[in-house]
């Protein structure tokens, strides 16, 4: 501000905001800017980490569901179901959109927990429980087709000679079962029936979480995606879109849950690792601005 007289007496105040008002015009398009570039960049890296946990879900989904299909747990329609993906279209892209909203979530409640943003274990460690569930889902599948076998033998070989043909005919057209595979099932079952199998599998997804995970959020997280998509599993089993042979579980598998559980632990724990790699990334800058 500029005070100045005249010859009268009169003072005269003038403001002298004309430069400091374009100082402060360039001062905020550069804040404006600034902000603005910061989002983008978050927006970037959050586009760059759902896109990943999308593909992990994809190909988690393809490779499980051929461990499925192949021992004929899982049947798909003829009219729906792919030759090549053994599955269809629809298995993977939902599969994937799930594990991107897993994975983004996980870090979102350890913030809302007011846990600490570091590194809490190696990629190793996010490796090993990777390969843990992919174990899990592989027990079930090859535990259930060894039941299912057994199941055949055993009514092979109670029923009298005059019902072998029809009852034999019937059980294995409803189960799959082949009489080359029976022979050599017969050595290999480990459980009797699927409550055993269940019980395995929940606990076994139990000791997945407390050997890679530990966290209250995860447990409350893994349980209720869990029953959610055990929920929509039998809706779409009761629509007839896909169906499990042998279901001891209304219309699914009752160790289906667990496997459920297992992934989003699995899932939760890559984005988990991919969020504090990144924030990790970004001190380092800082570090070295």
């Amino acid at each position: 501000v500029m005070a100045s007289g005249d010859d009268g007496g009169n003072v005269k105040i003038q403001s002298g905001n004309g430069r400091a008002g374009i100082h402060d015009s360039g001062c905020f398009s550069g804040g404006g800017l600034l902000i603005l570039m910061m989002m983008m960049m978050m927006m970037m890296n959050l586009l760059l980490r759902s896109s990943l946990l999308f593909s992990i879900g994809v190909g988690l989904s393809l490779l499980l569901n051929l461990l499925q299909t192949q021992r004929n747990v899982t049947l798909f329609p003829a009219e729906t179901g792919s030759q090549t993906l053994r599955c269809a279209w629809w298995v993977p892209a939902c599969c994937g959109a799930a594990a991107a909203l897993i994975g983004l979530l996980y870090p979102c409640l350890d913030r809302c927990v007011g846990e600490p943003l570091r590194l809490k274990s190696e990629w190793s460690s996010v490796i090993r429980c990777l390969a843990v569930f992919v174990g899990i889902n592989h027990a079930s599948a090859v535990s259930s087709a060894q039941t299912r076998h057994a199941r055949c033998i055993h009514v092979f070989i109670s029923k009298p000679q005059k019902e072998l043909n029809c009852v034999y005919k019937l059980e294995c057209d409803r189960r799959r079962c082949f009489v080359p595979s029976l022979t050599l099932s017969t050595q290999k079952v480990d459980f009797v029936n699927n409550v055993q199998l269940s019980l395995t599998l929940g606990a076994l997804s139990i000791g997945l979480w407390w050997s890679f995970d530990r966290s209250r959020q995860g447990l409350g997280l893994g349980v209720a995606i869990a029953l959610l998509a055990t929920m929509v599993t039998q809706l779409l089993v009761y629509n007839g879109l896909f169906q499990y042979t042998s279901p001891d579980f209304l219309y699914i598998r009752s160790w289906l849950p667990c496997i459920f559980f297992a992934g989003v632990i699995t899932v939760g724990n890559i984005g988990r690792q991919l969020a504090l790699y990144q924030h990790k990334v970004k001190q380092d800058k800082s570090h070295q601005d």
